[in-house]
């Protein structure tokens, strides 16, 4: 699939199979956030691989803050999480490089049929002891994976951002047209 079709195609899913995910597509995702574009080249990124004490750090996430119950339940956890990390010595504003570090993870996975969720809001303070995180570094995000148990569909933006499940459990995310965010020339 080309890269267009899968950026058209990705979703973010929440629900995950129990299937575990092959270490060298896990250590690939790495490999490609490694490869991502860096603010001077600095490179100040680095990642932490969770495939074990996973209920351990699944405690320490939040999930889809507009929906009720949006967690996973305990068989739809992720089999894996890649924390994203800055060293704060070697920069303070790493926002940039980690996007798109996230967006080469999320897109390696997904051309191997693994879904993903980016979550940003984490008990930092936890993970840190968790996974012996030094001090010099913070939690960025924390990027999930796991094959897919739900089904997430691109929904027409009415006014309102929030996401919502339909009777299904299908996930309906709304985004804004094309046409009603692309200026041409000048706005």
């Amino acid at each position: 699939m080309n890269t267009y079709k899968l950026i058209l195609k990705r979703r973010t899913i929440r629900k995950f199979s129990n299937k575990k995910i092959k270490q060298a597509d896990l250590v690939d995702c790495i490999n490609a956030a490694r490869l991502a574009p860096s603010s001077a080249n600095l490179q100040p990124l680095e990642y932490i691989l969770v495939t074990k004490n996973l209920n351990l750090v699944f405690e320490c996430t939040h999930w889809a803050g507009y929906l009720k119950d949006g967690a996973p339940k305990h068989n739809e956890h992720p089999n894996a999480y890649i924390f994203i990390l800055s060293n704060t010595e070697i920069s303070k504003q790493a926002k940039f490089d980690v996007g798109l570090a996230a967006q080469n993870i999320i897109l390696t996975a997904l051309e191997r049929g693994i879904a993903s969720c980016i979550l940003g809001n984490l008990e930092r303070e936890k993970l840190s002891k968790i996974l012996s995180i030094p001090e010099k570094y913070f939690i960025e995000l924390a990027v999930v994976l796991g094959y897919p148990k739900q089904i997430s569909i691109e929904d027409k933006f009415k006014g309102d951002v929030k996401y919502w499940l339909d009777e299904k459990q299908v996930l309906h995310v709304p985004k804004k047209s094309l046409k009603d965010i692309i200026h041409k020339e000048t706005y």
